[in-house]
Order: C-alpha cells, then structure tokens, then sequence
C-alpha cells in the first residue's frame, strides 16, 4: 500500500493561516517545473485568490484545499462569473505531484460542482490551456464539453486556451458517487 493510500486525505473549506498563500506558491512551483510557466502565472494565481479573499460571497463561492497529514497537497475554487451570475467558474484546480494519481482531482472537481448545483447555477464554466491534459480528462470524464479554443501567447510559452462548460441540470438527479474511504470532507 502506498503512502496516501494509507494516510487519510481530508478536503475542507479554505480558510486556514497559510491556505491562500500555499494556492499561489504551488501554481507558481508546480507549473513551472512541469511546464516552463514563468511568474505571470503565479501573478494570475494571486489575483483570483486575492479576489476571492478580498470579497466572495460564501453563499455562491467557495474554495477548498486537500490535504494528507496536515499537508496540503490539493485545491479548488468555484466562484462567480461576473458577467453571467447564473454561472460557476470553476478556477485554478491543483493537485500537487504528491497526491496525484488516486482520484483527488476528480473529488476536488466533484465537491465543486456539487456546491455549484446547491448554489443553484445553471452552467459552470472554466478555462484550461491544451498542456494540463490530467486535468482535461477530468473535466470531460464529468461531462464538461468544449466550447471555445483560442491560441496565445502567455506565462512565457505559446498555449492553445480552451473554454470548456457543463450544464449542471444534467445529473441532478443522478445518484451521487460514493467517497472513497479515505475521503472525508470537513
């Protein structure tokens, strides 16, 4: 058994000393060791989770952050669409190379479409860049669909941005997906 098959995996809501701080430095650390992404990215980063500290509304926006042993190894937001408040942005998804490959991505995603459905939105919606294909699986393996595609130059590198949205009246009915028994949500 491995190292996060036996330790829990536990995802609260974000609101720890340090939590806003550990999303911005693991995007910056992860993504430009995986991907070349200079300091623009963690900028970008910086600017959402500053948003959202400076004001969100706790009934529509959420964030929330994995962790194994008190580390935190994962985290998620869903927050508002300012142009279309029927719509959830899901933002800045993570999980850090040591909680990776035992489903956390896909129950961070699940916990935010979950409180996007009781918040009531009609759609989610989020943009990704053509190398995060883990992430692009995840989002497709929930019925997420493509909507837009666009090249650009950005975080240093060359990207193709693609805008992918779910309906979230589709499912509602559907029985939910059991956790995982490691999984527990505080």
């Amino acid at each position: 058994m491995d190292a996060i098959q036996e330790a829990q995996v536990t995802i609260r809501r974000l609101g720890d000393p340090g939590d806003l701080g550990w999303v911005v430095m693991a995007h910056g650390e992860v993504y430009d060791a995986e991907f070349g992404w200079n300091t623009d990215f963690e900028a970008l980063v910086a600017r959402i989770v500053g948003d959202y500290a400076a004001k969100h509304d706790p009934q529509r926006e959420a964030a929330w952050i994995a962790e194994r042993d008190g580390r935190r190894i994962g985290c998620v937001f869903c927050v508002i669409d300012p142009e279309d408040t029927t719509v959830a942005k899901l933002r800045i998804l993570l999980v850090h190379p040591n909680g990776r490959g035992h489903g956390l991505g896909g129950r961070l995603v699940d916990r935010c479409i979950e409180f996007a459905r009781e918040a009531r939105y009609e759609r989610m919606r989020l943009w990704t860049n053509h190398p995060l294909e883990a992430a692009r699986r995840i989002y497709l393996a929930r019925g997420f669909r493509l909507t837009e595609e666009q090249a650009h130059h950005s975080f240093g590198v060359d990207l193709l941005g693609q805008t992918y949205e779910l309906d979230l009246a589709d499912g509602v009915d559907a029985a939910p997906r059991a956790p995982s028994p490691s999984h527990i949500e505080r």
